[in-house]
């Protein structure tokens, strides 16, 4: 009996390791590989194609911006989803192409099209038609002061973001990671968000 209870004992033992290393790897080691990742610039299976932010930046969203639905925005609106971005000015026909494109983008995602958001910010006001056409498209475009400053964190290589027809990619943490110039080819933005959400854990 007492040798009974001693093997139950060591079983229980035994399980808690295995519990405890399991913890280790699904939490503790992704965490180390993205840290040597950014440390040493390494990216899984060959370069990015579009252009990377380095360091990656932290979007801060101005106080009292809100969405097409009128909810509030707030930091936690950047997190747990990728984000796919479109900043305009006036969302005019060059903006309404590009919106197009983020559409058949976010389309090719298949099985993690769940997993990302596609994002307008622009100052135009009257966005019925826009809705009409994309109706899961988020649009952030009041109040204007706000949407102005919320575009200045998009600035890349000192570019107007509301006049430079980029498309931008905020990963889940809430982090501007990379950005595509106009003419960057639409299969290649795909074929960079693909590869990051097959690498990452969160999001």
């Amino acid at each position: 009996m007492q040798n009974e209870k001693k093997l139950t004992e060591l079983e229980l033992q035994s399980k808690g390791r295995k519990v405890f290393m399991l913890m280790v790897v699904f939490f503790v080691v992704p965490v180390l590989v993205v840290i040597l990742m950014y440390q040493f610039n390494w990216k899984p299976n060959g370069r990015s194609l579009g252009e990377l932010v380095n360091p990656p930046r932290l979007i801060n969203s101005p106080n009292q911006l809100s969405d097409d639905k009128g909810s509030e925005l707030t930091e936690q609106f950047w997190i747990n989803k990728w984000s796919i971005v479109y900043v305009a000015d006036q969302c005019e026909q060059t903006c309404l192409d590009k919106l197009h494109d983020l559409r058949q983008l976010h389309a090719s995602l298949y099985k993690d099209i769940q997993r990302a958001q596609r994002v307008l910010i622009t100052n135009t006001q009257d966005i019925s038609k826009i809705k009409n056409d994309y109706p899961d498209l988020i649009v952030i475009n009041k109040p204007i002061a706000s949407v102005s400053n919320l575009a200045q964190e998009f600035q890349i290589n000192a570019e107007n973001p509301l006049v430079s027809n980029r498309i931008y990619l905020v990963d889940s943490l809430g982090y501007l990671m990379m950005s595509y110039p106009a003419s960057f080819p639409l299969a290649d933005i795909r074929k960079d968000i693909t590869r990051l959400l097959r690498y990452s854990w969160a999001g």
